[in-house]
């Protein structure tokens, strides 16, 4: 993953997201409900809650919003049960592409999925088609801008608290861990007053496809725009070298 700032796309993604922050928010509250149904809306006791309030605050969703949506989702018996889905499937030029949603209906949710990659010269495959691409990890992504402390006393502090890798980006430090240490390195770094950019565990791919052809380019980023506006749509992961 050498030279490529992730941060910059961290950036870039959140610049885009500015003019649609509520429905960021709302895909955030989507998450918090099924957190809640899942395990109580005690984050001390309900880790994956920890997990979504801390990407949530990464995000800049208000605490009082949060704190709003957990008491919606513990309060409210009748509320809309949503499932997991996940899809997998090929971009332009053999790009792998991973979808995961939340949805009330399965049927429209893989309707509009296939509509997205269809619509930019894609395909959906079958279930394990690309993910054997990509690692499941924790991601924690550190702004330089708001970190001015020494690089070696942050990655000892992460490494320490059970991150298994740390690297220096020009803007940023990213600090990854395996799926099952994520919380732990996190509530460390949030104990250390440390503010974080990102928090949350993604795909992250093994290998990056270069995309050099206009027509390739304007076709990946057609279906990432479909599936951005998708409401059921919660993440989207790619190997796109943008």
């Amino acid at each position: 993953m050498s030279g490529h700032s992730k941060f910059a796309n961290i950036k870039h993604k959140k610049e885009k997201n500015d003019s649609t922050k509520g429905k960021i928010f709302t895909k955030l509250g989507r998450e918090i409900a099924v957190a809640v149904k899942e395990g109580g809306a005690d984050p001390n006791a309900n880790s994956r809650l920890k997990d979504v309030i801390a990407k949530a605050k990464a995000n800049n969703m208000p605490n009082d919003t949060i704190d709003r949506s957990i008491k919606k989702a513990a309060g409210d018996a009748n509320a809309v049960n949503y499932e997991f889905v996940s899809y997998e499937g090929y971009g332009p030029n053999g790009t792998a592409i991973i979808v995961e949603a939340l949805t009330d209906n399965k049927n429209r949710t893989a309707s509009n999925v296939r509509n997205a990659f269809t619509k930019g010269n894609g395909n959906v495959g079958t279930p394990g088609c690309v993910s054997f691409m990509f690692d499941r990890r924790g991601q924690i992504i550190i702004d330089k801008e708001e970190y001015d402390k020494e690089a070696d006393d942050l990655m000892m502090l992460a490494l320490d608290a059970g991150a298994s890798d740390f690297n220096e980006e020009e803007d940023s430090y990213e600090i990854l861990t395996e799926e099952d240490n994520f919380s732990a390195v996190r509530e460390a770094l949030e104990s250390a007053g440390i503010p974080m950019a990102q928090a949350e565990v993604t795909m992250i791919p093994q290998t990056w496809v270069a995309l050099t052809d206009e027509q390739d380019i304007k076709m990946m980023n057609r279906t990432l725009d479909l599936l951005d506006e998708d409401d059921d749509v919660q993440e989207v992961y790619h190997n796109w070298d943008e």
